[in-house]
């Protein structure tokens, strides 16, 4: 009887720790500074923190292609945006945060290989925090199949 109710009990925890956990992908495909700063940097700080508030766990990903590349790299003299003067002058803070993202945050980056290879970006040049997918869309997929909420951020 006692296993019985372990077992019933280890259940209906597992239920309820699944309820808590909420998922979102963002398809990031903005270059623009205020964007990235805005709704990448800033907004998914808020929004895990508000879902801790309510005891409930926030998993975030960010699916990497369009003009976003220039924000993950972390070499700009290596690549096509070595004169962007003012992602050069944001880089270092930039840096930072983004560490504190996957670090603090636990937020995982997807960047799309065929994009990454188009401009011609190096592995190397890139953070190192950064994880890859053969396409966007098969990021996208991968992770919507894992019950990620899909949010995109186009401006």
């Amino acid at each position: 009887m006692k296993k019985i109710i372990v077992l019933l009990f280890a259940f209906i925890t597992s239920i309820m720790a699944d309820e808590a956990v909420k998922k979102v992908v963002f398809d990031f495909t903005s270059g623009d500074l205020n964007v990235f700063e805005k709704k990448i940097l800033s907004g998914i700080v808020h929004q895990k923190n508000y879902y801790e508030g309510k005891l409930q766990e926030l998993q975030v990903a960010v699916v990497i292609h369009g003009d976003a590349y220039k924000l993950f790299v972390k070499n700009l003299q290596n690549t096509q945006y070595k004169n962007d003067a003012a992602l050069a002058a944001k880089q270092s803070e930039y840096a930072k945060r983004l560490e504190s993202l996957t670090d603090t945050y636990e937020v995982e980056f997807y960047m799309c290989e065929v994009g990454r290879k188009a401009k011609k970006l190096e592995k190397n040049d890139i953070y190192s925090f950064m994880n890859y997918v053969p396409n966007s869309t098969i990021g996208l997929i991968n992770k919507q199949s894992e019950g990620y909420a899909y949010i995109p951020i186009a401006r």
